[in-house]
């Protein structure tokens, strides 16, 4: 399947890295010094999602400031040794000039900055948390990438690996690519669900990037 776009906006953890066993560990960690029951703990969603709109789900309004500095300093403490960089990720990013893509992420910047550079990605734009009044499954992330490099979002192709993202990415006015790297395939509502990034080339033109993704069986 064939895409053309003018720039690529990549969702971070279980896109372009898995930090997947870093964030249970240091969330079921958080609950309990917090005293969550796992009852609670269990009904919510992580993946995806900002903190603070998680925090807000199990913790009373004075103390969710602390909480979500408690959340960001055991994530970035556990992030040496707990990134994982995914298969096709280095190949697709290495053919893609500067000015084309960004990272849109619901992590704060502290914490993205921080797993990007453990996986030696080096991000020309990076849009996080603090850059946002509303996260994903809301377009503003997305629309606020597509500003910041001067593209059109219609012209703007997202690549996310969760409903919520995909979601954002489609209310933004973008094609979307989904990865089959946390949900199965039957949950990721795209134009084309892979794989991973290695199931994608990108071949950049003066007229735009042209885009090659082998759907995922």
């Amino acid at each position: 399947m064939k895409l053309r776009a003018e720039a690529l906006l990549f969702d971070n953890d279980g896109t372009l890295v898995s930090s997947m066993e870093s964030v249970h560990r240091c969330w079921a960690l958080w609950a309990r010094e917090y005293g969550i029951p796992a009852e609670d703990f269990a009904r919510v969603e992580l993946h995806g999602r900002p903190a603070a709109e998680i925090i807000a789900e199990l913790l009373p309004e004075g103390v969710r400031a602390d909480a979500l500095a408690r959340i960001e300093a055991l994530e970035v403490a556990d992030v040496p040794g707990g990134v994982v960089l995914l298969p096709g990720v280095k190949e697709l990013l290495n053919a893609l000039p500067a000015g084309r893509w960004a990272v849109v992420t619901s992590a704060t910047r502290p914490l993205a900055g921080a797993r990007l550079r453990e996986a030696g990605i080096d991000f020309p734009e990076l849009v996080t948390a603090e850059d946002v009044t509303r996260g994903k499954p809301d377009p503003e992330p997305f629309l606020l990438a597509a500003r910041r490099l001067g593209v059109d979002p219609a012209r703007c192709v997202v690549f996310e690996d969760a409903p919520a993202g995909l979601a954002a990415g489609r209310a933004a006015g973008m094609r979307t690519v989904a990865l089959a790297t946390t949900h199965p395939s039957a949950e990721l509502d795209a134009d084309v669900v892979v794989r991973d990034l290695s199931a994608v080339s990108a071949l950049v033109s003066d007229g735009g990037i042209t885009l090659e993704a082998e759907p995922a069986s």
